[in-house]
């Protein structure tokens, strides 16, 4: 398996060190930066790239999970630096692709003789479909850790062809999904084996303007020493709409093993946070879920904990799809948001906790309404706790893929900044 894994990943490294020659650019980044903000009709985070030839804007939903770069081919779509991705190609074997196309008509961008195919998927409508693999060359800004630097082309990224109908349910006037989950064709992945030798890991700071780094980049104010740090977890299991036999996961995955709120343990059954052999359970991390997720078991004791610590709170009639609700004119503010219990996910090793104040605990959805930011996922789901967008703003995730790690802030209101302020003079 180390051998395979080797050999493809060399395989990845030669098509972008050929490739790179080709652009005749010695110029080496220490970092690569995309912009990102949130649609506030779609909740969704969003973020553009420049991709083909000639160049033009590609704007795309961020899906921290997902395997990779898609977007529809069937509109619009021309470039004369676009390639097919050839049956038995290094690319498709990097891809792990299973399935060849012979024969397809009409000619054009996502559809060519003798070809091999993916599964994009839109994870926010949970609808897949087949596409054409294809190579073509994206343009992103660079930074040295303090400030922009030049727009750097990179030739020969992988994706997948989408279908129209597959941008239903995404915010409008997008074009597809930037993935950037653990395998070896996301974004984070091709990026690090090209030329440039980017370190492997990328960071993501969300907010109304934050963005997303890849490679290493240092922060004003933020001494990596200061995060703390939990192990990456595999699920074998691909969590993907569709996906090919054997084919593990992309998402990223973390082992919490307990939940306090204001100090008060959360009884819930320990059996639903690991990931069992068909790979159901565990906590992992998402973008394209709006709030955290929990499983209903886990939710009524969750909620039920929430509650009774914040018993002094009069509360309203719950507005879906939240369950708990309380009167705002009774709630104070502090300089981390609502003054609400704080929650805190344990992970394995000493003092590794996520801290969730209340500027990611309580959501405001009326002039006089607060609401517990949490949803109930059901009886059964595929993940027991997903950790949503709305409690990864303003906190720093560096995902290092070299280590198998993940380190996070918690909040950095309670630092005196956010992501917006962290990241203003790094981007274009």
């Amino acid at each position: 398996m180390a051998l395979a894994y080797n050999f493809l990943f060399f395989c990845l490294s030669l098509v972008f060190f050929i490739s790179h020659s080709e652009a005749k650019t010695s110029f080496k980044p220490k970092a690569l930066v995309v912009p990102v903000t949130k649609d506030s009709s779609t909740l969704q985070y969003l973020t553009q790239i420049q991709q083909r030839t000639p160049l033009v804007p590609v704007k795309l939903t961020l899906d921290l999970g997902g395997g990779f770069l898609w977007v529809n081919c069937e509109q619009g779509f021309v470039s004369s630096s676009y390639k097919p991705a050839r049956c038995g190609s290094a690319q498709c074997k990097i891809a792990g692709s299973e399935s060849c196309v012979e024969s397809c008509l009409p000619k054009g961008p996502g559809c060519n003789n003798n070809t091999c195919t993916h599964f994009p998927g839109n994870t926010v409508s949970h609808v897949s479909t087949f596409g054409e693999l294809a190579t073509d060359v994206v343009s992103i800004q660079s930074t040295d850790g303090s400030k922009p630097g030049q727009v750097v082309p990179v030739p020969n990224i992988i994706f997948a062809c989408g279908a129209t109908f597959l941008l239903e349910g995404l915010a409008s006037g997008f074009q597809g999904m930037a993935g950037l989950g653990r395998n070896k064709v996301s974004l984070p992945s091709q990026l690090s084996a090209a030329a440039f030798k980017l370190d492997r890991k990328f960071s993501i700071c969300l907010s109304s303007n934050g963005a997303v780094f890849f490679g290493d980049v240092s922060f004003p104010g933020i001494d990596p020493k200061s995060l703390i740090y939990t192990r990456l977890i595999r699920n074998p299991v691909s969590s993907a709409g569709a996906s090919f036999e054997g084919e593990s996961s992309a998402e990223y995955f973390i082992g919490v093993k307990s939940i306090l709120i204001s100090g008060n343990v959360v009884p819930l059954n320990k059996s639903l946070l690991s990931i069992n052999k068909e790979g159901f359970g565990g906590t992992k991390i998402s973008t394209v879920f709006p709030y955290t997720v929990l499983e209903t078991s886990i939710y009524k004791a969750f909620v039920k904990t929430f509650i009774k610590s914040y018993s002094n709170i009069p509360r309203v009639k719950p507005m879906a799809p939240f369950g708990a609700c309380f009167n705002s004119s009774f709630i104070g503010s502090t300089h981390v948001g609502a003054a609400a219990p704080e929650i805190h996910l344990y992970m394995p090793g000493t003092n590794r906790m996520w801290k969730i104040f209340g500027a990611h605990s309580m959501v405001r959805v009326g002039k006089h309404a607060m609401c517990l930011a949490f949803v109930d996922g059901g009886v059964n789901p595929t993940t027991s706790i997903v950790i949503g967008a709305y409690q990864l703003e303003d906190n720093l995730l560096q995902f290092d893929l070299a280590k198998s790690r993940l380190g996070f802030s918690s909040s950095l209101l309670a630092r005196q900044t956010t992501c917006s302020n962290l990241t203003s003079n790094l981007k274009p």
